[in-house]
């Protein structure tokens, strides 16, 4: 395992312990809305302070971008993106459907990723060049070839639903019928990692941020499947809109979204 991979799976899985915890004594989590519908918990900024502090162990002058923390200055050629709990709602409300994402830039390119769920858990391990695993047996994105037959997933608006609601259903209306089924789980980066583990073929969503889908676009690319955005572009960290699949499920969803 790469040094870095390395230490970053020791992080993911001190802040799983965290969060199982947390997750046993949820009467006591503290819960704050940050927006409509968008909530934290002291179990989501205990675990990225704690992902931090381990990684500064070994690495004191990388720079961190993470969800509840911000930005810490540092070395921009090693810039770790963290979100401790995706899918805080689940958590709080005792569905057992949520991760630990914590991924590294090298030099502006995903270098390594982790996506751990600590009640399964299931450890998600990817490095750039080196193929993506999960428990250390590796992994591959489905061959689905169309999308008859596939399981995909995707999300809904949980902000600015009024703004947001009809294009999303939209797209769903335009999917749904040639598809086999579609998800909707809650947690992004569990949706990727279910990607590059061959669990769902593909999975679209708009509005998320870099720490929602660092980790898990590494895991889909060393899986060996596409990850794009809704115009086919190859930065979907930067538009913030995200299709991600086998390498022929993907423009079969991308030209379905056209039509």
């Amino acid at each position: 395992m790469h040094a870095m991979l390395n230490i970053a799976v020791r992080a993911a899985r001190v802040a799983g312990n965290i969060i199982a915890q947390g997750f046993e004594h949820r009467d006591d989590l503290m819960t704050e809305s940050k927006s409509e519908n968008d909530y934290v918990t002291r179990v989501d900024k205990e675990a990225e302070q704690a992902i931090i502090n381990k990684i500064q162990q070994s690495y004191p002058d990388h720079s961190f971008v993470g969800e509840e923390g911000g930005v810490i200055e540092g070395d921009d050629d090693f810039k770790w993106i963290i979100d401790p709990l995706d899918g805080t709602t689940n958590f709080v409300r005792g569905v057992p459907h949520f991760a630990v994402s914590i991924a590294l830039m090298h030099k502006g390119r995903l270098d390594q990723g982790v996506v751990f769920d600590p009640i399964r858990n299931e450890l998600f391990t990817a490095s750039r060049g080196a193929s993506a695993q999960l428990n250390g047996y590796r992994i591959r994105c489905s061959n689905a070839k169309e999308l008859r037959g596939s399981l995909l997933a995707t999300a809904f608006p949980f902000k600015n639903k009024e703004q947001e609601l009809a294009e999303s259903l939209q797209l769903f209306s335009k999917v749904y019928p040639q598809c086999g089924d579609i998800r909707r789980s809650g947690s992004a980066a569990l949706d990727m990692a279910y990607v590059a583990a061959g669990r769902l073929d593909g999975y679209w969503e708009k509005g998320l941020k870099p720490w929602d889908m660092a980790a898990g676009a590494l895991l889909i690319q060393e899986a060996g499947g596409l990850v794009t955005d809704f115009k086919g572009g190859h930065e979907p960290m930067k538009t913030g809109s995200l299709v991600c699949g086998s390498t022929k499920l993907v423009p079969a969803l991308l030209k379905t979204f056209k039509q």
